[in-house]
């Protein structure tokens, strides 16, 4: 592993390394929180350049088991640009490809199944106003209707029409996804996103009616989001997420 990840970094550039470091670190930090679902979600984040290349796991290995060099490289139309043994799964080029060729700012797109986002997700209100976390979703939050497995290509504009230029994007009955300028954003997000829809249930198992925060609140969010995280987490959550990630799971980087 360490030949071939030495093979491929010199063949690469430093952009190209990075991103692959960044996508890496991100997997292995999704299962570290527990939002994986076995090998069968995705995150993937587009390459720096003209060229329209992303990259995206190899189907089949586990989050906490990726790494810069096992990670896969497509263009739009799911054809691998270099040589890889792996497959990538082809729910996750359909969501992520739509969304890629979208969005110019969609640098990375962050799919899960976690339990609590799956949750609220089969709620009828969706996210409610219930948390300080909830103001930062509720103010860029997008709905996309159950379709069944996200297989078909027709599904593609309905995906990105439902998106609009929102950051979060709860698929019913499905999951979560976020999108972000970085990974290091695109994980922030999710973060925040699970941990309202985590909040979300808790409050709603106590028993007792549940107090909602005002529109006007949620309406001056995206000015509290960009100054309290600072760009999403690329200036102070990413580099402490990555030091606890060499801590206890390190090798992401080969």
């Amino acid at each position: 592993m360490q030949d071939s990840a030495s093979t491929l970094r010199s063949s690469t550039s430093a952009a190209e390394w990075q991103q692959r470091v960044d996508l890496a670190a991100c997997y292995r930090l999704v299962a570290m929180f527990g939002w994986d679902d076995l090998i069968f979600t995705h995150i993937s984040a587009r390459i720096p350049g003209p060229e329209h290349h992303f990259l995206i796991n190899p189907y089949g290995l586990m989050f906490d088991e990726i790494t810069a060099s096992s990670l896969v490289k497509v263009d739009l139309e799911g054809r691998k640009i270099s040589d890889s043994p792996h497959e990538i799964n082809p729910a996750g080029f359909v969501i992520h490809s739509a969304i890629h060729a979208a969005r110019e700012d969609a640098t990375c797109v962050l799919h899960v199944h976690s339990v609590n986002g799956v949750a609220v997700s089969a709620q009828q209100d969706g996210v409610l106003p219930l948390s300080q976390h909830s103001i930062f979703v509720l103010s860029s939050l997008a709905y996309h209707d159950y379709e069944g497995v996200a297989l078909e290509d027709d599904e593609k504009p309905r995906l990105v029409r439902d998106l609009g230029n929102k950051r979060f994007l709860m698929l019913r009955n499905h999951g979560l996804l976020t999108v972000g300028r970085s990974v290091a954003e695109a994980f922030v997000a999710m973060y925040f996103f699970e941990a309202t829809c985590m909040m979300q249930v808790r409050a709603q198992s106590g028993g007792q009616p549940l107090r909602r925060i005002g529109q006007a609140i949620i309406d001056g969010a995206p000015a509290q989001w960009e100054k309290v995280t600072r760009g999403a987490g690329g200036g102070l959550a990413w580099p402490a997420l990555l030091r606890k990630l060499d801590r206890l799971n390190p090798g992401y980087r080969d």
